[in-house]
């Protein structure tokens, strides 16, 4: 890095230096004298910047009085100049400057001007920074996961040494490291690049692993007349052995009231008074820092009313095998006990439990909750669900493999009474029947489809049944000669004939080369007729280009008589 300054007064000059595409100034003014700032490669082995600097115009040029240049590590220039040498003159300066023109009136009259230039060619440099998969950026417990990366990324390569013994050579600018020890430890990250001017950056961390977690833990209770809101909390807590004792500022309570935080330790039991009935959710939150686990929490919910009111929702109705989910809806509570009407007398304790139901019947479902807060104790409710049997779905069909090309699939019901049979052949086409009736499927092209049947019975209930199904189709296409519009049966409109067809464009023209119809699916054909006009008896001539599933392509020309 460095700077020449070209002297009208000395007679030195800078024409002929070379410029980069990115320079300030291209080039230089006639008398000779802008300053020139370069950029060499390490070791000179290239330029990486080079530009000209300095005034326009004026009769005298830019030029330095000695003693006025300073260079800094990160490659920043800081230059005092003679500048503006000549009233009609005219430095660069940058918007907001005190003076952007000479002020000093006579020819030769110079202005002292303040030049700083950071040409950003520091070299290779490396920014670590680590997140914790528990507290903060650098402490947790053990075992301790930690996201490393390198916030300036402009390294080639990296060596990483997580400090434990761990050592990694890559280019990857990001990495996760586990410790599974409790200690301390430096991490060190070089960032590499070879070919910049100082080759390497070294960043550090200590990462700080320890194994003495607070385990928290809570318990509520009734203060005073059960038709009163008032509760006593108590700090069941613990720690890891070797940690440091709770204080009386360890932990903090919410009351899930928007009531203000209570700072409290364990030995203290603090209560408080809810205004009015209602599920509130109480917080006993960690607030020490001497634990790994810092910060965190436990919530519970805590109903609170006069009298505990047991319910909950869930489906009535089911299909064998039914699994039922039961929502918990009660006010108050503390205790549960459920019995789901199909085995032993109390069946879960759980809050909210699911179960497995595998026979058809009516089961009476009973939840009874507990609450000694209460000034009623204990309520229960029920619920009736319905369990419907299910139907079986089955199907054969026909040919089977190996069969002759482009033949149909006969697909035969063998299912137990139903009230809707939908059919899914794997085609992405599907068709619906009430009744067990036997379906005919062409499929499209050489493939094996994994054809599906669903059943519904009366009571909802469905049941599904799948085979994989080959069709074997050769690529086929014809179209006939002649059709009998207006009349019944499969004559009266006339369609593309083929098989294996995935896209087509057929068009139909009069003697007069008028185009009277056109179609892009071998489905829809031609009845004849022209904008609701129908047209004469007449030989119409048609074109024909298709391609094929295969991926194959045909083209066809003819004519189609029109008989009336």
């Amino acid at each position: 890095m460095g700077l020449d300054p070209g002297d009208s007064y000395n007679n030195s000059g800078v024409n002929g230096l070379v410029t980069t595409s990115d320079a300030i100034k291209a080039s230089t003014d006639a008398d000779n004298a802008d300053f020139y700032f370069f950029v060499l490669q390490k070791n000179a082995t290239g330029q990486l910047y080079g530009s000209f600097f300095g005034q326009v115009n004026g009769q005298l040029g830019d030029h330095v009085d000695g003693g006025t240049s300073r260079f800094d590590d990160q490659g920043v220039i800081y230059q005092a100049i003679c500048a503006n040498c000549d009233g009609g003159a005219r430095f660069p300066t940058t918007a907001g400057v005190i003076y952007s023109t000479n002020g000093a009136l006579s020819i030769g009259g110079c202005n002292e001007a303040a030049v700083k230039i950071a040409f950003h060619f520091a070299g290779v440099a490396a920014g670590l920074k680590s997140v914790t998969h528990g507290r903060g950026d650098s402490v947790g417990c053990v075992p301790l996961a930690v996201s490393f990366s390198d916030t300036i990324r402009n390294a080639k390569s990296y060596i990483w040494n997580f400090g434990d013994g761990t050592i990694v050579d890559t280019t990857a600018a990001a990495l996760d490291h586990t410790y599974n020890t409790a200690g301390d430890y430096l991490v060190t990250l070089i960032a590499i690049d070879s070919s910049s001017c100082n080759v390497a950056d070294t960043a550090y961390r200590t990462i700080l692993v320890r194994n003495n977690p607070a385990f928290l833990d809570f318990r509520y209770d009734k203060d005073g007349p059960c038709d009163q809101f008032n509760y006593i909390f108590t700090n069941l807590s613990t720690h890891a052995t070797g940690a440091p004792a709770f204080t009386d500022t360890s932990f903090t309570w919410t009351f899930g009231d928007g009531s203000a935080p209570v700072r409290d330790g364990l030995t203290e039991q603090p209560t408080h008074a809810y205004s009015s009935p209602g599920p509130y959710n109480v917080t006993l939150t960690l607030v020490d820092t001497n634990y790994c686990n810092y910060p965190t929490d436990t919530v519970k919910l805590l109903y609170v009313a006069q009298n505990v009111k047991a319910q909950f929702t869930t489906s009535a109705f089911g299909c064998v095998p039914y699994t039922a989910v039961f929502s918990n809806t009660s006010v108050a509570g503390q205790k549960y006990y459920w019995n789901f009407g199909d085995e032993s007398p109390i069946d879960s304790t759980d809050i909210s439990p699911s179960h497995l139901y595998t026979n058809v019947g009516t089961y009476t479902v009973s939840l009874t909750a507990v609450d000694s807060t209460t000034c009623n104790i204990t309520d229960t409710y029920t619920i009736t669900i319905n369990v419907q049997g299910k139907p079986t779905a089955g199907f054969t069909y026909t040919p089977l493999s190996p069969q002759p090309p482009n033949t149909p699939t006969i697909f035969t019901d063998a299912s137990t009474p139903a009230v809707k049979y939908q059919w899914f052949f794997g085609d992405g086409s599907s068709e619906t029947k009430t009744v067990p009736d036997t379906v005919i499927h062409q499929y499209n092209k050489t493939d094996t489809f994994q054809a599906c049947l669903v059943v519904t019975n009366e009571s909802g209930c469905t049941d599904t049944v799948c085979h994989p199904v080959t069709a074997v189709i050769d690529p086929l296409l014809d179209v006939p000669n002649a059709f009998t519009p207006g009349r019944f049966g499969q004559n009266a409109i006339i369609k593309v004939v083929g098989f294996g067809i995935t896209h087509m464009t057929w068009r139909i023209y009069n003697r007069w080369g008028q185009k009277v119809f056109e179609s892009n699916d071998p489905y829809y054909g031609w009845d004849g007729t022209n904008h609701g006009l129908l047209q004469p008896m007449d030989v119409y001539a048609y074109t024909l280009e298709a391609e094929f599933s295969d991926g194959t392509h045909a083209t066809k020309k003819g004519d189609i008589t029109l008989i009336r």
